[in-house]
């Protein structure tokens, strides 16, 4: 069966896309379009066909890692720890893994040049994240689960717990520290529960 051209085109589109989050995580910005159209099996003509230019084609592949670095809750099953537990190791395996942080240094380095690209990158990625994650922690204040206080100052010190320092040191690829995933992961979430704790003086 022969594929329509309009399948061809996705089809092309995606390929160029993957080659170019390919050739940004490795070399940045300064990645050329000759080697990106090379990446992807196709003529330097086939990527402006699909892209203005390289600004376009960076800022579509940021875009995508962007939603793709972004994390939900669990449906809420009433067992606060139990679903932050799963947020955060979700969130920590998304923002520091190879991709993200090749992306965001990439992103940080093209800032001062493309301020709009790095805006639309915070808001689609760290910013949807905190929203969710603050109208969680409301609901959970609300029903008296955790601590009454502003949920999205609540939900930025959480997301600055898991990323924060960590991040940093990855960033600038420093070793890891010897405590396990998990077990550091545990520890961040039981110490904001602890911070969060009910008073269950005022606890209705």
């Amino acid at each position: 069966m022969v594929q329509s051209d309009t399948n061809l085109s996705v089809d092309t589109r995606e390929r160029v896309l993957h080659a170019a989050r390919q050739a940004f995580m490795k070399e940045g910005y300064r990645a050329s379009m000759d080697g990106i159209a090379a990446l992807a099996g196709v003529a330097k003509q086939t990527l402006y066909n699909h892209f203005s230019g390289k600004d376009e084609l960076f800022a579509e592949t940021a875009s995508l890692t962007s939603n793709a670095l972004s994390v939900t809750l669990a449906a809420d099953t009433g067992d606060v720890r139990a679903c932050l537990l799963r947020f955060a190791e979700t969130f920590r395996t998304r923002v520091l893994c190879d991709e993200g942080l090749a992306v965001f240094r990439a992103l940080v380095a093209e800032t001062p040049r493309m301020p709009r690209l790095a805006r639309a990158f915070f808001d689609k990625g760290a910013e949807k994240t905190a929203t969710q994650l603050a109208q969680f922690l409301g609901h959970a204040m609300k029903d008296g689960r955790l601590r009454r206080d502003d949920p999205r100052f609540a939900a930025e010190m959480l997301l600055s717990l898991l990323g924060g320092f960590e991040h940093f040191r990855r960033v600038c690829g420093a070793d890891a520290p010897a405590v396990g995933e998990t077990v550091r992961v545990e520890r961040i979430v039981d110490c904001f529960l602890r911070a969060w704790a009910p008073d269950r003086g005022n606890r209705t």
